[in-house]
């Protein structure tokens, strides 16, 4: 059962001042919240799903949620654990990253109803600061105390630049929680200092207590963050089945760190049945960003590729199908179909050649893993389909038959 008590406890590192004021504050009145995204990418990934899921519980037990975009520090570059600078970014550029964020986490996070949840852009009041006001901000905080980051001292050592609008970023990020009068903001645990930050001037300019939860982070097996500038993510706007599959893929030692920060399922799973973990986590995370039945039709259609022996890396791309509508449960694969497409671009060049092909039994129909021989009307080249089933040509899946409407 969701109380406070899980969600300041599951895949919580640190918060402060501590957990026991932050939960006394909870049971006295709803507080707000909020954690910020940049977008430096137009794919949010599972890192990102860490903090939204945290987001989420705290929805779901009543208090406010802010899922912030910062547009505005995106075009900074967070500096935390860089070593080097970013590469800065135009307002063009975050904005069309940012422009489907909502999409992405809208299965997550409820932006509707009584409680729901607020998207906001920092550049609504970062960039109405003048400079002025920039020096001030500035003023509560020292030069030691920026260049005490580790991945700063690494830069000098390696006598690399650090750039003044680098010491900038944890500035204008603790603003933000000013900007917004937040009681609480969660991140993950590489951003204690920027929090922090933001601690210091809510208390400082309001006079407030402001909590902060950080999050343990999901790395991957040299230690590393999985995240967007390292290279190493599952997007979570990808297929189902590509996540299915890529998540299958996570070494054993992630696993249950994944489990704790990903899922509700007991911690522990692992220590039973190892393989039967590594299936639930996948199913659990596609579950949740697209529903038990996608879900289900990325589990068939691994399990088909493994007995098929197809390729079942997370890099196998699938394409999004989209059949429209039927006729007594059949489909046109010759004309109107949306795998048309597909079959014309594997080297048969035409229609004609795509009707060939189905002619001649290159085209097959996998129904619950089992495949079958075309029930085929030689005039209109039409399968009989049902939703689950997958259509192969060669060695190709390429669809997963969803409605029929």
């Amino acid at each position: 059962m969701l109380d406070a008590e899980f969600v300041l406890t599951r895949g919580v590192a640190e918060i402060l001042p501590s957990k026991d004021a932050l939960k006394r504050l909870m049971d006295k009145r709803k507080i707000t919240l909020y954690q910020g995204f940049d977008p430096s990418s137009p794919n949010l990934h599972l890192g990102n799903l860490i903090g939204i899921r945290k987001l989420a519980q705290f929805q779901k037990l009543g208090h406010k949620v802010i899922f912030l975009i910062g547009d505005f520090t995106g075009m900074i570059g967070d500096p935390t654990d860089k070593k080097a600078a970013r590469k800065k970014l135009t307002k063009k550029q975050v904005i069309e990253n940012a422009k489907d964020y909502r999409n992405q986490i809208e299965k997550i996070l409820t932006f509707d109803g009584e409680n729901k949840a607020e998207l906001k852009y920092n550049s609504n009041w970062l960039s109405k600061l003048n400079f002025e006001d920039v020096v001030e901000l500035a003023s509560n905080f020292t030069t030691q105390q920026m260049l005490e980051r580790d991945f700063f001292q690494l830069r000098l050592k390696k006598q690399k630049p650090i750039y003044l609008h680098e010491f900038l970023y944890p500035l204008m990020q603790g603003y933000d929680s000013v900007a917004m009068n937040v009681d609480l903001e969660i991140g993950g645990n590489d951003q204690l200092f920027n929090m922090i930050a933001g601690r210091s001037l809510i208390k400082s300019l309001k006079n407030k207590e402001k909590y902060v939860l950080t999050m343990k982070l999901l790395t991957d097996t040299s230690g590393e963050k999985m995240g967007k500038s390292i290279g190493n993510v599952i997007n979570i706007n990808d297929n189902p089945a590509i996540i299915y599959r890529a998540i299958l893929k996570l070494p054993e030692e992630l696993l249950p760190l994944a489990i704790e920060l990903l899922t509700d399922l007991p911690i522990d799973l692992v220590n039973s049945n190892l393989q039967q973990a590594r299936i639930d986590l996948a199913f659990s995370v596609v579950s949740q960003l697209f529903g038990e039945r996608e879900a289900n039709l990325a589990r068939n259609e691994t399990v088909h590729r493994f007995r098929e022996g197809l390729p079942t890396t997370g890099d196998v791309e699938l394409p999004e199908p989209s059949i429209q509508k039927t006729v007594s449960g059949t489909i046109s694969l010759a004309s109107g179909y949306p795998g048309q497409n597909q079959l014309k671009s594997m080297r048969t060049g035409s229609i004609s050649d795509a009707k060939r092909l189905i002619n001649q039994g290159a085209v097959t129909l996998i129904k619950e893993n089992v495949q079958t021989k075309l029930e085929k009307d030689e005039k209109t080249e039409t399968l009989k389909i049902k939703a689950g089933d997958f259509i192969r040509v060669g060695e190709s899946i390429i669809a997963v038959v969803k409605d029929i409407k």
